[in-house]
């Protein structure tokens, strides 16, 4: 098969921000494509339109619930999804189902072998649970994923690895007792940051202990730091031999975020991209999802994604 990198952008994707002055902004996906365009990374990769999804995608993961309550609101546009980080409004049903649409697209379009790599860089939506929203996240489109993963193509053994500033409480949590769930988060230490999680000793419980990977660091860690920690990382997604990778390539671990305190560089992203990819070779048939993940810095995002899609091309 031809080695191709599968690029996710469009409008519908973009809607998937809340509004003017919130960090998380409609304008986050083209601070990316303007970047990705100057790099030629349009010609490079394979563009796909966003897609949404159904009510189905959605239950894999999500309560009947809670997805009703997010119908609701949209329609309404008011008040909030969680305690306070995640406002709705008109049309956050339809935005957030794009997300997880565009990502199960991707999936079958790798499973298809149309491609063997795909990002798609408004996702990794870490915090939301399955009965709430959380953290600027409203579906959690990687639980969605693993579990389409395991209930509709066979794939039990599936890798997670979190570079994002935050823990990735919305994963940890719903899989921490699945053996099967490899989980691997570097993240800025719970005490200095939100959601206060994802602590050394979180490793997973009953059949999955030992399954699940924290590391926190401290508040400015570089990427002397990163480097120090990934071999880590590394072996411990090696030894869980996985069938299938993803990636949650969140730019807010880059200096000069303004709502975390790492220091990496997007060089630490392009590093993690690249190992992962080798094991992906290795292990997975070359399969492997980038998800963009969290960065409020337009900078540091369009710098961070586009190093972690040209390290999937090489």
């Amino acid at each position: 098969m031809e080695m191709r990198v599968q690029l996710y952008h469009g409008e519908a994707l973009a809607a998937y921000g809340f509004g003017s002055g919130h960090p998380f902004g409609h304008d986050r996906q083209a601070a990316f494509w303007q970047e990705a365009l100057r790099q030629g990374l349009d010609w490079q990769t394979e563009i796909g339109a966003p897609v949404p999804g159904t009510e189905d995608d959605l239950a894999l993961f999500h309560t009947a619930d809670y997805i009703a309550r997010v119908r609701r609101q949209s329609q309404s546009g008011q008040g909030y999804l969680d305690s306070g980080d995640t406002p709705a409004f008109p049309g956050v049903f339809e935005a957030g189902t794009v997300v997880v649409g565009s990502v199960l697209d991707g999936l079958k379009n790798i499973l298809a072998g149309r491609c063997q790599r795909v990002f798609v860089p408004i996702a990794g939506l870490h915090h939301a649970r399955r009965d709430s929203a959380a953290g600027f996240c409203v579906f959690n489109d990687i639980g969605v994923l693993i579990e389409a993963l395991r209930r509709r193509h066979g794939i039990k053994r599936v890798a997670y690895v979190d570079i994002d500033a935050h823990h990735g409480d919305g994963v940890f949590y719903a899989f921490e007792d699945d053996p099967n769930l490899i989980f691997a988060d570097i993240h800025e230490d719970g005490r200095y940051l939100y959601p206060g999680t994802g602590f050394a000793n979180e490793t997973g419980t009953g059949a999955a202990k030992g399954t699940k990977l924290n590391i926190p660091l401290e508040p400015g860690a570089d990427d002397t730091a990163f480097h120090r920690v990934w071999p880590q990382v590394e072996e411990f997604v090696r030894a869980g031999r996985p069938e299938f990778i993803i990636l949650q390539a969140g730019a807010d671990s880059i200096a000069g975020d303004p709502i975390t305190h790492m220091q990496f560089t997007p060089g630490a992203h392009a590093h993690a991209t690249t190992r992962l990819c080798a094991l992906a070779d290795e292990f997975c048939q070359g399969r492997i999802i980038g998800l963009g993940g969290g960065g409020y810095n337009r900078f540091n995002l369009a710098a961070a994604w586009t190093r972690v899609v040209k390290a999937m091309l090489e």
